[in-house]
């Protein structure tokens, strides 16, 4: 494996953490604080070194547009307004009592980037924006293409947990079929931009702005543009324009300037009309909606927005959410939307990522091959005695919802691959659960192989009715975690520190520097550098913490 190599900044912030430690036990409360407070501003600044090495001066607006008269209130941006969905982690299940487990996809990975965001501005996430699910599906995974008539290949693999020798960690993998750009249907987009005062910021219109610029240099002369914004009115800036007609696009997009309130209810239904009004038959008709979430004005509550959404993903038209700015960040809106609108949510927090997402990753953004997946896996009580599913709180479905073709669920687009996470505990080894009384005898004798029976019910694009795919996963002997694939390897990684960064109930004594070991070994070929940066913000998410436990520490002392 290749190390990885640290940035200049991030040596001196581990360099200083050892320097404190090695200080002598007499060394005075109030000075270990000013070290440690140094710590955290080197960690500030080295966050903020790798935010302006990713994003480019040259591609932000030299000049700030000037601001439409009407504005927001001087305080408007203190008063930390960001909002995010609070789920307990799922509870650990005792197979005799609750043998199956449903639960619908997500490939969304906006709770990644935001958590990137955080720690590149020198703090923790709170624990409601770390979603593990999102963190695992941000990265790419060599896993088994389609076979037969399939939209997507599905294998699993087992290995002992690498934060509990007690546990066995089950890996379920799904990789959808890819499709060039140049292979997909025309495609009739809408953009919706928010152009209310809360995005006149660098991190708001601006980097909104360079982010579709990307996108229109993707386009072909098949494909059709629409531009609607909205802030205290919507409004049509560009009506239907040709793929290749791209200076005309470039200039609606480029003249965009934010200032005024946030009337979202209206955006969307305008967005929505005008996608119907170019509609193509058997195309790509979706609505790219780009905010910050925060709809101040009209209809603003949560559950209204998301029926309207739900209402309008009928006419064929799907809604992908695009997520940026910060301290009113909406992102439980953004997440929601997404999937009412049978679409997928990003959150775009420098060029980099969203050139991942709407370059690199454009097939995937755009191109649905399967709606409305669903797992559902039935675990044998001769092998499995208890279990716990890492992340999905918000996607867990009741066991009769898996048959049930109203129930709306996840899509999967093209090239996605889907990863999900089990921590079981093997028949007749201690577990979390202690053992009732008045249950019934487990049964011993079993003749069958199987570990757990896993079914997988889909959609295809255009259908109503949903096919089911059915995939035994076989009670064969565990790797030890230094024996299993790469990608095994390296989703535990991450799943073990989005468990550290909600404070490690399950993780024990696995430290964050042992999930960066973890990860640092299963980097593999990285071609885009993304295992690596990952290690880098472990280790900087390890200062952090070390330095606000020291200060917590430190206040108690005083």
């Amino acid at each position: 494996m290749l190390p990885t190599p640290l940035r200049p900044p991030l040596l001196c912030v581990l360099s200083l953490a050892l320097i404190a430690c090695s200080q002598p036990p007499a060394e005075p409360p109030r000075e270990e604080a000013a070290v440690q407070q140094k710590a955290q501003s080197r960690a500030l600044a080295a966050g903020k070194a790798r935010l302006a090495a990713r994003v480019p001066l040259a591609a932000m607006p030299t000049v700030m547009p000037a601001p439409r008269a009407e504005r927001l209130p001087s305080h408007y941006r203190d008063e930390g307004r960001e909002r995010y969905q609070r789920f307990a982690d799922n509870p650990v299940q005792a197979v005799a009592e609750a043998p199956v487990s449903t639960f619908s996809t997500d490939v969304d990975t906006g709770a990644y980037a935001n958590v990137r965001r955080f720690l590149d501005s020198g703090r923790l996430p709170p624990a409601e924006a770390v979603r593990l699910e999102e963190m695992v599906n941000y990265f790419p995974y060599a896993y088994p293409l389609p076979k037969g008539d399939a939209p997507f290949g599905v294998s699993t693999e087992l290995a002992v947990t690498p934060w509990n020798p007690e546990t066995r960690l089950l890996r379920i993998a799904i990789k959808a079929s890819d499709r060039r750009v140049e292979e997909l249907p025309p495609a009739n987009l809408v953009f919706l931009v928010d152009v209310s005062g809360s995005m006149e910021r660098p991190e708001g219109l601006p980097l909104v702005k360079a982010t579709l610029g990307l996108l229109v240099e993707q386009l072909r002369e098949e494909d059709r543009v629409s531009l609607v914004t909205y802030a205290g009115d919507s409004r049509l800036v560009l009506a239907p324009t040709s793929g290749r007609d791209k200076a005309r696009i470039r200039a609606a997009i480029e003249e965009l300037s934010a200032g005024g309130a946030t009337v979202g209810e209206a955006g969307i239904q305008l967005a929505y009309q005008q996608a119907r009004q170019g509609f193509i038959a058997g195309g790509i008709n979706r609505i790219l909606l780009a905010t910050d979430g925060d709809f101040n004005v009209g209809t603003s509550d949560f559950e209204s927005l998301k029926q309207l959404v739900t209402s309008q993903r009928r006419s064929g038209v799907s809604l992908t959410t695009l997520g940026f700015g910060t301290g009113n960040y909406n992102e439980q809106l953004m997440e929601q939307l997404a999937d009412a609108g049978d679409g997928n949510y990003a959150y775009i927090d420098n060029l980099r990522e969203a050139r991942k997402v709407l370059v690199e990753q454009l097939s995937s953004t755009l191109a649905t091959v399967a709606r409305d997946v669903k797992l559902q896996i039935e675990f044998n009580p001769a092998w499995v005695s208890e279990y716990r599913l890492l992340g999905y709180e918000n996607r867990q479905l009741r066991r009769e919802d898996f048959a049930n073709d109203k129930v709306d669920a996840g899509e999967v687009g093209a090239g996605h691959t889907v990863t999900a996470l089990y921590e079981i505990v093997p028949a007749g080894a201690r577990g979390w659960l202690e053992p009732l009384r008045y249950q019934p005898a487990r049964m011993t004798e079993n003749d069958s192989q199987e570990l757990a029976w896993l079914r997988i019910r889909y959609k295809a694009p255009e259908a109503e009715r949903s096919r089911l795919l059915e995939v035994p996963v076989l009670a064969e002997a565990p790797r030890a975690i230094a024996q299993a694939s790469e990608d095994l390897r390296f989703a535990a990684a991450v799943a073990a520190f989005a468990q550290q960064l909600k404070g490690g109930q399950y993780t024990g004594d696995f430290s964050m520097a042992d999930s960066a070991e973890l990860a640092r070994g299963a980097r593999g070929e990285d071609p885009f550098g993304l295992r690596g940066e990952f290690v880098q913000l472990v280790e900087l998410a390890s200062v952090l913490q070390a330095s606000q436990n020291g200060r917590s520490a430190t206040a108690r002392v005083e």
